[in-house]
């Protein structure tokens, strides 16, 4: 069976691999004191244009998540996010279990915006409520949606505006920079955020996520954190090379445009014969309408996620193309929707 299922089912891209072999015999310094970890910090540094943010290389999006969020907020603060926002309904209450509330709002698009910010601030007055401190957002969103450069400026805005920090999870922040339909740069992303992250774990690495805290008022102490949280890998060195390995050139780059490119072709063939999406299809999350029979059919050779149910024979499902989806798995893909 092909699979679809994510962008993260096969291991890392072979330039990787080649530089970790190439260096596993080194002896470096523990705990992402090494060369290769100061190294792709100066690199994604110099690629978001930031040079005295602070680079932090975390195993994975929900231990990223909750740190961030752990470390920026006081005990009786809270988070902002879209009801469909990756801390809410993916991380098994991970940042509620460090006893922050996630405060939520309902977005078609999977887009949070200053009005529904406004709408949790209004709703949230004193003291007997939770402090909303924090607003969450992720590019691309979990729907596959992006925002634009204008949209980030306001929601921007509206945080300096309401002393709030805005965070944004980069998971796949890859596929949103490269999709023909975005307008941001990381160096805008950094500007008009507190903090970011930049996700290698759907992007061609075995792991990791690159956290680019960018406030001065959140550097302090951020280390202490990690640590507390077991998230201070022994061998941090592995998650350097890594991210030295994707920002060596454009690699990080080239791996997400692939992953658009091979869904942009699976769009088009579906658009053709067509198919409806539940979402505007952007990056390399696609989310086709199939009815009932066509999805059991289809499920037969390919791996792929249900979504919603849009009526009482029809279905959305995610089609999600990675930095190693293979063009004949998308053609093979495409024939099996015009057999009967």
């Amino acid at each position: 069976m092909y699979s679809f299922n994510n962008d993260y089912s096969e291991g890392a891209h072979p330039r990787i691999l080649q530089a970790l072999a190439e260096t596993n015999l080194e002896q470096n310094n523990g705990y992402s004191q090494d060369r290769h970890t100061a190294r792709a910090a100066e690199l994604i540094r110099a690629e978001a244009g930031c040079p005295g943010a602070d680079v932090h290389i975390l195993v994975g999006g929900t231990q990223t998540n909750s740190a961030v969020i752990a470390a920026a907020l006081r005990p009786h603060q809270a988070v902002i996010a879209a009801s469909t926002g990756h801390i809410n309904v993916h991380e098994t209450g991970a940042v509620e279990a460090s006893g922050h509330k996630v405060l939520t709002r309902p977005a078609g698009d999977g887009k949070l915006t200053p009005a529904l910010i406004r709408e949790v601030l209004a709703a949230h007055t004193d003291e007997h409520m939770v402090q909303p401190k924090m607003v969450y957002i992720s590019d691309s969103t979990e729907i596959g949606t992006l925002y634009t450069k204008a949209e980030l400026e306001a929601l921007s805005l509206c945080c300096r505006q309401n002393g709030l920090w805005l965070f944004l999870d980069g998971a796949r922040l890859g596929a949103a920079l490269t999709s023909p339909a975005n307008d941001l740069t990381m160096a805008d992303i950094a500007a008009l955020t507190d903090v970011f992250y930049i996700g290698g774990t759907k992007n061609g690495a075995l792991f990791g996520e690159a956290l680019v805290i960018v406030n001065d008022a959140l550097k302090a102490d951020f280390r202490y954190l990690i640590k507390q949280r077991g998230a201070m890998l022994a061998k941090g060195w592995l998650l350097g090379i890594q991210f030295e390995e994707l920002f060596r050139g454009r690699l990080f780059y080239e791996l997400a445009a692939h992953a658009n490119a091979m869904a942009a072709r699976l769009r088009g063939a579906l658009s053709e014969r067509g198919y409806e999406f539940a979402y505007p299809p952007q990056t390399n999350q696609l989310f086709p309408i199939f009815t009932d029979e066509m999805i059991e059919r289809l499920g037969r050779d390919f791996l792929f996620m249900p979504d919603k149910r849009i009526d009482e024979n029809h279905q959305s499902v995610r089609l999600v193309t990675s930095w190693a989806t293979t063009e004949a798995g998308v053609e093979e893909f495409i024939r099996a929707l015009d057999m009967d």
